[in-house]
């Protein structure tokens, strides 16, 4: 299975970081349930054409959060995750992502009130396409 991450070379987070952070995401949204198998260290590493250290650097971060769970001889898969740390995972995902969208309009001059339209303008278009 190929995994929907794309790492960004331009992007100032490193690129484990980036892997963990997506990785998080799909698990958290559900879109890799719980005894999804993940692919190989190496395997995910070809795929994103960066090494292998950087996989495992990802990969362990995340089974020491508890996201994800490696059997010797089996594979990596994904753990079932509680419902408060659902939670608080979304909440985090979600409130980096508007800190990295402010600190952009601000390094391009936007006041708050730029901002503040922009993102309901984003938010309505973006209700609009998926009937919430």
């Amino acid at each position: 299975m190929k995994l929907p991450i794309h790492i960004s070379e331009e992007s100032r987070e490193p690129i484990y970081h980036q892997i963990e952070t997506q990785l998080k995401t799909l698990i958290v949204a559900g879109q890799l349930p719980p005894g999804t198998p993940l692919p190989s260290i190496r395997t995910l590493a070809s795929e994103l054409a960066c090494s292998v250290i950087t996989t495992r650097r990802a990969y362990q971060n995340l089974e020491a959060s508890g996201y994800i769970k490696t059997f010797q001889g089996k594979g990596t898969f994904v753990k079932e995750i509680e419902e408060n740390a659902r939670e608080e995972t979304k909440q985090k995902v979600v409130y980096n992502a508007f800190e990295k969208a402010v600190e952009q309009g601000r390094q391009v001059g936007c006041t708050n009130e730029d901002m503040n339209r922009i993102f309901v303008e984003v938010l309505m278009r973006n209700s609009d396409n998926n009937g919430g």
